[in-house]
């Protein structure tokens, strides 16, 4: 599934429909369902206290890898994965 995770620390948790990223011992999300060719992405969400410390930053990259490695398109739904795409040009192959 995706990237060993020495390379992506980010888990494509298929099971539950959402990338997640541990830090701190807590869970930072990204939903997800799939359609031909790309990763919907309604919510993406990090606890309180990971909050401002870059852990949906890092979340949404290892994301953006997943949807690379897979040759997929990130359709940005919720506004925060939109603002990180349209911040990290060099993810523009993978934004949809």
């Amino acid at each position: 599934m995706g990237a060993p995770a020495t390379d992506n620390p980010v888990v494509d948790n298929r099971a539950q429909g959402r990338f997640e990223l541990t830090e701190e011992g807590l869970t930072a999300f990204a939903s997800y369902s799939r359609r031909a060719g790309a990763l919907v992405i309604p919510h993406v969400e990090a606890p309180v206290p990971l909050r401002g410390k870059g852990t949906a930053g890092r979340l949404m990259e290892g994301v953006a890898r997943h949807a690379r490695a897979e040759g997929v398109k990130i359709i940005p739904l919720c506004p925060y994965a939109a603002a990180w795409l349209k911040r990290h040009p060099e993810y523009a192959d993978v934004a949809g």
